[in-house]
Protein backbone atom coordinates (compact mmCIF):
# COMPACT_ATOMS: atom_id res chain seq x y z
CA UNK A 1 0.00 0.00 0.00
CA UNK A 2 1.18 3.58 -1.05
CA UNK A 3 1.09 5.27 2.56
CA UNK A 4 1.52 8.68 0.38
CA UNK A 5 -1.51 8.14 -0.83
CA UNK A 6 -4.42 10.07 0.86
CA UNK A 7 -8.33 9.76 0.33
CA UNK A 8 -10.23 12.29 -1.48
CA UNK A 9 -9.62 14.77 -4.28
CA UNK A 10 -6.93 16.98 -3.32
CA UNK A 11 -5.41 19.24 -5.42
CA UNK A 12 -1.69 19.97 -6.24
CA UNK A 13 0.69 22.46 -4.00
CA UNK A 14 3.81 23.34 -4.52
CA UNK A 15 6.54 24.87 -1.58
CA UNK A 16 9.60 26.73 -1.87
CA UNK A 17 12.72 28.22 -0.61
CA UNK A 18 14.89 31.07 -1.33
CA UNK A 19 17.63 29.07 -2.13
CA UNK A 20 15.93 27.80 -5.25
CA UNK A 21 14.90 24.72 -3.75
CA UNK A 22 11.35 23.49 -4.47
CA UNK A 23 8.96 20.63 -3.53
CA UNK A 24 5.83 19.44 -5.20
CA UNK A 25 2.89 18.21 -3.39
CA UNK A 26 -1.06 18.03 -2.74
CA UNK A 27 -2.82 20.31 -0.54
CA UNK A 28 -3.82 19.00 2.63
CA UNK A 29 -5.60 22.32 4.07
CA UNK A 30 -6.58 25.81 3.50
CA UNK A 31 -6.26 26.87 -0.45
CA UNK A 32 -4.00 29.36 -1.16
CA UNK A 33 -0.78 30.99 -0.45
CA UNK A 34 1.62 31.17 3.05
CA UNK A 35 5.20 33.28 3.17
CA UNK A 36 6.95 32.49 5.67
CA UNK A 37 10.32 31.54 7.82
CA UNK A 38 10.43 27.00 7.70
CA UNK A 39 11.31 25.79 10.70
CA UNK A 40 11.24 21.89 11.18
CA UNK A 41 9.71 20.39 14.32
CA UNK A 42 11.19 17.00 15.75
CA UNK A 43 8.18 16.33 18.20
CA UNK A 44 6.77 12.72 17.62
CA UNK A 45 3.36 13.72 18.18
CA UNK A 46 1.63 16.84 19.52
CA UNK A 47 1.02 18.52 16.26
CA UNK A 48 -2.33 19.83 17.39
CA UNK A 49 -0.38 22.01 20.49
CA UNK A 50 1.70 22.78 17.67
CA UNK A 51 -0.44 24.11 15.02
CA UNK A 52 -2.24 26.11 17.64
CA UNK A 53 0.87 27.62 19.57
CA UNK A 54 1.30 31.24 19.04
CA UNK A 55 4.88 31.40 19.31
CA UNK A 56 5.04 30.18 15.46
CA UNK A 57 3.64 32.87 14.28
CA UNK A 58 5.13 34.26 10.78
CA UNK A 59 6.21 30.16 10.23
CA UNK A 60 5.97 27.65 8.35
CA UNK A 61 6.23 24.61 10.47
CA UNK A 62 7.89 21.04 9.15
CA UNK A 63 6.68 18.37 11.02
CA UNK A 64 9.56 15.70 10.87
CA UNK A 65 7.87 12.69 11.72
CA UNK A 66 6.62 10.91 8.41
CA UNK A 67 3.04 10.46 9.58
CA UNK A 68 0.85 12.76 10.53
CA UNK A 69 -2.96 12.91 12.20
CA UNK A 70 -3.60 9.42 13.13
CA UNK A 71 -5.47 10.54 16.48
CA UNK A 72 -7.83 13.54 15.01
CA UNK A 73 -8.15 16.82 17.12
CA UNK A 74 -9.98 18.16 20.12
CA UNK A 75 -10.77 21.49 21.92
CA UNK A 76 -9.34 20.00 25.05
CA UNK A 77 -5.76 20.19 23.82
CA UNK A 78 -6.08 23.43 22.19
CA UNK A 79 -2.70 25.92 23.17
CA UNK A 80 -4.76 29.18 21.65
CA UNK A 81 -7.87 30.28 20.57
CA UNK A 82 -6.94 29.46 17.10
CA UNK A 83 -3.86 29.15 14.73
CA UNK A 84 -0.64 31.43 14.14
CA UNK A 85 1.62 29.60 12.12
CA UNK A 86 1.71 30.58 8.52
CA UNK A 87 1.83 26.96 7.50
CA UNK A 88 2.26 23.42 7.71
CA UNK A 89 4.20 20.95 6.12
CA UNK A 90 4.38 16.93 6.01
CA UNK A 91 4.74 14.19 4.80
CA UNK A 92 1.42 12.23 4.92
CA UNK A 93 -1.02 13.40 6.47
CA UNK A 94 -4.25 11.02 8.04
CA UNK A 95 -7.95 12.56 6.71
CA UNK A 96 -9.62 9.58 8.66
CA UNK A 97 -8.19 9.32 12.43
CA UNK A 98 -9.04 6.94 14.76
CA UNK A 99 -9.01 7.60 18.29
CA UNK A 100 -11.66 7.99 21.03
CA UNK A 101 -10.95 11.82 22.08
CA UNK A 102 -10.90 12.87 18.34
CA UNK A 103 -13.74 15.44 17.34
CA UNK A 104 -12.10 16.03 13.97
CA UNK A 105 -9.95 15.27 11.82
CA UNK A 106 -6.43 17.78 11.15
CA UNK A 107 -6.91 18.39 7.31
CA UNK A 108 -10.41 20.02 8.46
CA UNK A 109 -8.90 21.69 11.42
CA UNK A 110 -6.67 23.17 9.05
CA UNK A 111 -9.05 24.40 6.44
CA UNK A 112 -11.72 25.59 9.16
CA UNK A 113 -8.12 27.64 10.40
CA UNK A 114 -7.21 28.96 6.99
CA UNK A 115 -4.04 27.71 7.34
CA UNK A 116 -2.78 26.39 4.02
CA UNK A 117 -0.75 22.98 3.71
CA UNK A 118 1.21 20.06 1.75
CA UNK A 119 1.49 16.86 2.10
CA UNK A 120 3.91 14.39 0.09
CA UNK A 121 7.07 16.27 0.54
CA UNK A 122 10.23 14.58 1.41
CA UNK A 123 10.17 16.00 5.14
CA UNK A 124 13.42 14.19 5.51
CA UNK A 125 15.28 15.99 3.01
CA UNK A 126 13.66 19.25 3.53
CA UNK A 127 15.02 18.96 7.27
CA UNK A 128 18.36 18.32 6.23
CA UNK A 129 18.55 21.48 3.77
CA UNK A 130 17.22 23.41 6.99
CA UNK A 131 20.38 22.32 8.93
CA UNK A 132 22.60 22.86 6.72
CA UNK A 133 21.38 26.06 5.07
CA UNK A 134 19.81 27.53 8.14
CA UNK A 135 16.29 28.59 8.20
CA UNK A 136 15.14 30.34 5.17
CA UNK A 137 12.28 32.54 3.92
CA UNK A 138 9.57 30.28 1.99
CA UNK A 139 6.18 29.83 0.48
CA UNK A 140 2.71 26.80 -0.09
CA UNK A 141 0.74 27.87 -2.53
CA UNK A 142 -1.59 25.91 -4.08
CA UNK A 143 -2.81 28.75 -6.75
CA UNK A 144 1.54 29.49 -8.31
CA UNK A 145 3.19 25.89 -8.99
CA UNK A 146 5.65 27.85 -11.13
CA UNK A 147 8.52 26.94 -8.85
CA UNK A 148 10.81 29.40 -11.10
CA UNK A 149 8.13 32.18 -10.06
CA UNK A 150 7.29 31.02 -6.72
CA UNK A 151 10.91 31.14 -5.56
CA UNK A 152 11.56 34.75 -6.88
CA UNK A 153 8.02 35.93 -5.06
CA UNK A 154 9.88 34.49 -2.18
CA UNK A 155 13.25 36.23 -2.35
CA UNK A 156 11.25 39.17 -2.50
CA UNK A 157 9.28 38.72 0.77
CA UNK A 158 9.47 40.10 4.22
CA UNK A 159 12.39 38.70 6.97
CA UNK A 160 11.02 37.19 10.46
CA UNK A 161 13.30 39.77 11.55
CA UNK A 162 10.94 43.00 10.66
CA UNK A 163 7.85 42.55 11.62
CA UNK A 164 6.36 42.32 16.09
CA UNK A 165 4.86 39.69 15.67
CA UNK A 166 4.10 39.36 19.38
CA UNK A 167 1.47 42.45 18.58
CA UNK A 168 -0.33 39.79 16.84
CA UNK A 169 -1.02 37.07 18.89
CA UNK A 170 -1.34 39.21 22.42
CA UNK A 171 -4.16 39.39 23.79
CA UNK A 172 -5.67 43.00 23.70
CA UNK A 173 -7.67 42.58 27.46
CA UNK A 174 -6.58 41.67 31.16
CA UNK A 175 -7.53 38.01 32.18
CA UNK A 176 -7.90 36.21 35.08
CA UNK A 177 -7.15 32.28 35.72
CA UNK A 178 -7.56 30.95 39.27
CA UNK A 179 -5.46 28.74 40.96
CA UNK A 180 -6.19 25.01 40.75
CA UNK A 181 -8.40 23.57 43.79
CA UNK A 182 -6.40 21.23 44.66
CA UNK A 183 -2.83 23.69 45.17
CA UNK A 184 -5.17 26.10 46.88
CA UNK A 185 -6.00 23.44 49.50
CA UNK A 186 -2.10 22.10 49.46
CA UNK A 187 -1.36 25.46 50.64
CA UNK A 188 -3.81 26.68 52.77
CA UNK A 189 -2.89 23.01 54.80
CA UNK A 190 0.59 24.68 54.29
CA UNK A 191 -0.27 28.07 56.06
CA UNK A 192 0.80 29.23 52.96
CA UNK A 193 -1.80 32.03 51.06
CA UNK A 194 -2.62 31.67 47.13
CA UNK A 195 0.40 33.50 45.14
CA UNK A 196 -0.88 36.64 42.23
CA UNK A 197 1.55 36.60 39.53
CA UNK A 198 0.76 38.98 36.37
CA UNK A 199 1.99 37.21 33.28
CA UNK A 200 2.94 39.30 30.20
CA UNK A 201 1.10 37.33 27.11
CA UNK A 202 3.22 37.48 24.52
CA UNK A 203 1.87 34.57 22.75
CA UNK A 204 1.41 32.00 26.04
CA UNK A 205 0.21 28.52 25.68
CA UNK A 206 -2.59 27.39 27.60
CA UNK A 207 -0.52 24.89 29.50
CA UNK A 208 1.75 28.06 31.09
CA UNK A 209 -1.13 29.25 32.77
CA UNK A 210 -2.32 25.81 33.86
CA UNK A 211 1.07 24.71 35.04
CA UNK A 212 1.08 28.35 36.90
CA UNK A 213 -2.02 27.35 38.32
CA UNK A 214 -1.73 23.97 39.60
CA UNK A 215 1.23 25.17 41.72
CA UNK A 216 -1.13 27.66 43.56
CA UNK A 217 -0.47 30.57 41.44
CA UNK A 218 -3.34 32.88 40.40
CA UNK A 219 -2.56 34.28 36.92
CA UNK A 220 -3.35 37.60 35.99
CA UNK A 221 -2.43 37.77 32.08
CA UNK A 222 -2.12 41.46 30.42
CA UNK A 223 -1.08 42.21 27.15
CA UNK A 224 2.81 42.63 26.47
CA UNK A 225 2.49 46.41 26.20
CA UNK A 226 1.35 47.08 29.71
CA UNK A 227 3.21 49.47 31.31
CA UNK A 228 5.16 48.49 34.89
CA UNK A 229 3.21 50.85 36.63
CA UNK A 230 0.12 48.79 35.82
CA UNK A 231 1.71 45.68 37.33
CA UNK A 232 2.15 47.04 40.13
CA UNK A 233 -1.11 48.34 41.05
CA UNK A 234 -2.44 44.54 40.67
CA UNK A 235 -0.35 44.08 43.83
CA UNK A 236 1.48 40.51 42.59
CA UNK A 237 3.53 38.35 44.20
CA UNK A 238 5.71 37.79 40.92
CA UNK A 239 5.88 38.45 37.63
CA UNK A 240 6.05 36.09 34.35
CA UNK A 241 7.18 36.62 30.81
CA UNK A 242 5.95 34.43 28.46
CA UNK A 243 6.95 32.90 25.64
CA UNK A 244 6.18 34.70 22.18
CA UNK A 245 6.82 34.38 18.33
CA UNK A 246 9.65 36.97 16.53
CA UNK A 247 12.48 38.69 16.99
CA UNK A 248 12.88 40.09 20.98
CA UNK A 249 14.28 42.93 19.84
CA UNK A 250 11.30 44.34 18.30
CA UNK A 251 9.41 43.93 21.41
CA UNK A 252 10.20 47.30 22.53
CA UNK A 253 7.37 47.77 25.19
CA UNK A 254 7.84 44.36 27.11
CA UNK A 255 12.15 44.66 27.46
CA UNK A 256 10.91 48.24 28.98
CA UNK A 257 8.77 47.14 31.35
CA UNK A 258 11.21 44.42 32.06
CA UNK A 259 13.96 46.62 32.86
CA UNK A 260 11.90 48.55 35.13
CA UNK A 261 10.23 45.51 37.00
CA UNK A 262 13.50 43.86 37.90
CA UNK A 263 14.89 43.37 41.32
CA UNK A 264 11.39 45.07 42.80
CA UNK A 265 9.42 41.62 42.13
CA UNK A 266 10.41 37.92 41.71
CA UNK A 267 10.53 37.12 37.79
CA UNK A 268 10.62 34.51 35.71
CA UNK A 269 10.44 34.30 32.11
CA UNK A 270 10.61 31.63 29.60
CA UNK A 271 11.70 31.68 25.61
CA UNK A 272 11.03 35.30 24.61
CA UNK A 273 10.56 35.84 28.36
CA UNK A 274 14.40 34.69 28.98
CA UNK A 275 15.38 36.75 25.80
CA UNK A 276 13.48 39.88 27.22
CA UNK A 277 15.27 39.61 30.38
CA UNK A 278 18.54 38.83 28.76
CA UNK A 279 18.04 42.38 26.93
CA UNK A 280 16.77 44.37 30.60
CA UNK A 281 20.04 42.80 31.84
CA UNK A 282 22.47 44.27 28.71
CA UNK A 283 23.02 40.93 27.14
CA UNK A 284 23.31 40.62 23.21
CA UNK A 285 20.67 38.26 21.34
CA UNK A 286 21.40 35.75 18.18
CA UNK A 287 19.98 34.05 15.69
CA UNK A 288 20.67 30.42 16.04
CA UNK A 289 21.17 28.71 12.54
CA UNK A 290 17.60 26.77 12.65
CA UNK A 291 16.40 27.04 16.15
CA UNK A 292 15.05 24.48 18.95
CA UNK A 293 12.02 23.46 18.08
CA UNK A 294 10.84 19.91 19.00
CA UNK A 295 10.22 17.94 22.89
CA UNK A 296 13.52 15.90 22.99
CA UNK A 297 16.00 18.52 23.35
CA UNK A 298 18.44 17.31 26.37
CA UNK A 299 19.53 20.06 28.51
CA UNK A 300 21.51 20.25 31.66
CA UNK A 301 20.79 22.02 35.40
CA UNK A 302 24.16 22.70 36.23
CA UNK A 303 22.81 23.20 40.00
CA UNK A 304 21.63 19.33 40.23
CA UNK A 305 23.76 17.30 37.26
CA UNK A 306 20.50 16.20 36.30
CA UNK A 307 19.34 15.94 32.57
CA UNK A 308 16.24 17.22 31.64
CA UNK A 309 14.50 16.14 27.95
CA UNK A 310 12.74 19.21 27.44
CA UNK A 311 10.38 20.89 24.79
CA UNK A 312 11.50 23.93 23.00
CA UNK A 313 10.14 26.54 20.23
CA UNK A 314 12.72 29.25 19.43
CA UNK A 315 15.12 30.66 17.11
CA UNK A 316 16.99 33.38 18.94
CA UNK A 317 19.01 33.05 22.12
CA UNK A 318 21.20 34.54 24.28
CA UNK A 319 24.89 35.40 23.78
CA UNK A 320 26.03 33.82 27.52
CA UNK A 321 29.40 36.35 27.33
CA UNK A 322 27.84 39.21 25.93
CA UNK A 323 26.50 39.51 29.96
CA UNK A 324 29.82 40.74 31.49
CA UNK A 325 32.91 40.10 32.36
CA UNK A 326 33.39 36.25 34.50
CA UNK A 327 33.82 36.34 38.20
CA UNK A 328 36.85 34.15 38.67
CA UNK A 329 35.85 33.15 42.02
CA UNK A 330 32.49 32.02 41.56
CA UNK A 331 33.79 30.14 37.99
CA UNK A 332 36.31 28.37 38.68
CA UNK A 333 39.00 30.62 38.28
CA UNK A 334 38.01 31.33 34.70
CA UNK A 335 38.50 34.65 33.39
CA UNK A 336 37.95 34.07 29.16
CA UNK A 337 34.92 33.44 27.66
CA UNK A 338 34.13 30.32 25.95
CA UNK A 339 31.43 30.14 22.87
CA UNK A 340 30.59 26.22 23.67
CA UNK A 341 29.02 26.60 27.24
CA UNK A 342 29.43 22.44 27.34
CA UNK A 343 32.72 23.01 28.31
CA UNK A 344 31.18 24.36 32.18
CA UNK A 345 28.88 21.17 32.05
CA UNK A 346 32.45 19.06 31.70
CA UNK A 347 33.75 20.86 34.54
CA UNK A 348 30.96 20.99 36.40
CA UNK A 349 30.53 24.51 37.33
CA UNK A 350 28.05 27.21 36.95
CA UNK A 351 30.15 30.56 36.03
CA UNK A 352 28.94 33.33 36.95
CA UNK A 353 28.96 37.31 35.18
CA UNK A 354 28.75 40.29 36.75
CA UNK A 355 26.32 42.55 34.69
CA UNK A 356 26.46 46.16 34.23
CA UNK A 357 23.31 47.24 36.82
CA UNK A 358 20.95 44.12 37.48
CA UNK A 359 24.52 42.26 39.39
CA UNK A 360 25.72 38.55 39.42
CA UNK A 361 23.84 36.32 37.13
CA UNK A 362 25.00 32.65 37.10
CA UNK A 363 24.51 29.73 34.48
CA UNK A 364 22.26 27.45 35.17
CA UNK A 365 21.42 25.31 32.57
CA UNK A 366 23.15 24.27 29.19
CA UNK A 367 21.75 22.97 25.85
CA UNK A 368 23.84 19.35 24.97
CA UNK A 369 23.31 19.53 21.52
CA UNK A 370 24.83 22.65 20.88
CA UNK A 371 26.29 24.18 24.04
CA UNK A 372 23.84 27.06 24.09
CA UNK A 373 22.79 28.60 27.40
CA UNK A 374 19.10 27.36 28.25
CA UNK A 375 18.73 29.08 32.01
CA UNK A 376 20.32 31.86 34.03
CA UNK A 377 19.53 32.94 37.74
CA UNK A 378 20.25 36.45 38.90
CA UNK A 379 21.92 36.09 42.30
CA UNK A 380 21.44 39.62 43.46
CA UNK A 381 17.92 40.10 42.42
CA UNK A 382 14.54 37.95 42.65
CA UNK A 383 14.59 37.08 38.91
CA UNK A 384 15.70 33.67 36.69
CA UNK A 385 14.45 32.71 33.27
CA UNK A 386 14.93 29.72 30.72
CA UNK A 387 14.70 29.11 27.02
CA UNK A 388 12.72 25.93 27.06
CA UNK A 389 9.39 25.06 28.21
CA UNK A 390 8.64 23.61 31.45
CA UNK A 391 4.97 22.87 30.48
CA UNK A 392 5.81 21.20 27.13
CA UNK A 393 2.15 20.89 25.51
CA UNK A 394 3.46 18.86 23.71
CA UNK A 395 6.66 17.01 25.17
CA UNK A 396 8.34 15.28 28.59
CA UNK A 397 7.52 16.99 31.79
CA UNK A 398 11.14 17.13 33.20
CA UNK A 399 11.34 20.47 33.56
CA UNK A 400 7.47 21.52 35.27
CA UNK A 401 9.67 21.29 39.01
CA UNK A 402 9.88 25.59 37.29
CA UNK A 403 6.88 26.56 38.37
CA UNK A 404 7.60 24.77 41.98
CA UNK A 405 10.75 27.08 41.88
CA UNK A 406 9.17 30.23 41.03
CA UNK A 407 7.02 29.21 44.15
CA UNK A 408 10.01 28.88 46.15
CA UNK A 409 11.10 32.47 45.23
CA UNK A 410 7.66 33.83 45.47
CA UNK A 411 7.41 32.36 49.22
CA UNK A 412 10.98 33.46 50.43
CA UNK A 413 10.48 37.32 48.83
CA UNK A 414 7.29 37.52 50.86
CA UNK A 415 8.66 36.39 54.07
CA UNK A 416 10.51 38.95 55.99
CA UNK A 417 13.23 37.23 58.52
CA UNK A 418 14.72 40.90 60.42
CA UNK A 419 12.97 43.02 57.49
CA UNK A 420 14.84 41.72 54.88
CA UNK A 421 13.54 38.67 52.10
CA UNK A 422 14.70 35.37 52.60
CA UNK A 423 15.96 34.00 49.53
CA UNK A 424 18.43 31.51 49.18
CA UNK A 425 19.82 31.05 45.85
CA UNK A 426 19.14 27.34 46.15
CA UNK A 427 15.59 27.77 45.02
CA UNK A 428 16.14 25.93 41.13
CA UNK A 429 18.03 23.25 42.92
CA UNK A 430 15.04 20.72 42.90
CA UNK A 431 15.80 17.55 41.20
CA UNK A 432 13.87 16.83 37.87
CA UNK A 433 13.91 13.12 38.37
CA UNK A 434 12.59 13.06 41.62
CA UNK A 435 10.71 16.41 42.04
CA UNK A 436 11.93 17.03 45.31
CA UNK A 437 15.20 19.67 46.33
CA UNK A 438 18.53 18.32 45.32
CA UNK A 439 21.43 17.14 47.77
CA UNK A 440 24.65 16.27 47.41
CA UNK A 441 24.81 13.97 48.93
CA UNK A 442 21.92 12.39 47.17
Amino acid sequence: MNLLVSEGSQPPALFALEDGTHFCGRACGAVGEAFGEVVFNTSMVGYQEIVTDPSYAGQIVTLTYPQVGNYGVSDAVMQSGGTALRGLVVRDLCHTPSNWQSEGSLPDFLRDHGVVAIEGVDTRALTLRIRSTGAMRAAISTTDLDPESLVARVATSPAISTHNFVADVSPREERVIPASPDALRARKEAGRPVLRVVAYDCGEKRGIEEGLAAVGCEVVTVPFDTPAARVRSLDPDGVFFSNGPGDPRQVTQTARAAEDLLGTLPVFGICLGNQIMALAAGARIEKLPFGHHGGNEPVMNLLTRRVEITAQNHNYGLVFESMGPLVPELSGGEVVHVRDLRHWVERGITPVVQTPHLGRVRLTHVNLNDGTPEGIQFLDIPAFSVQYHPEACPGPHDARYLFASFVRLMDAWGCRCGGEPCVSPDYLAIDAREGRPHHAEA
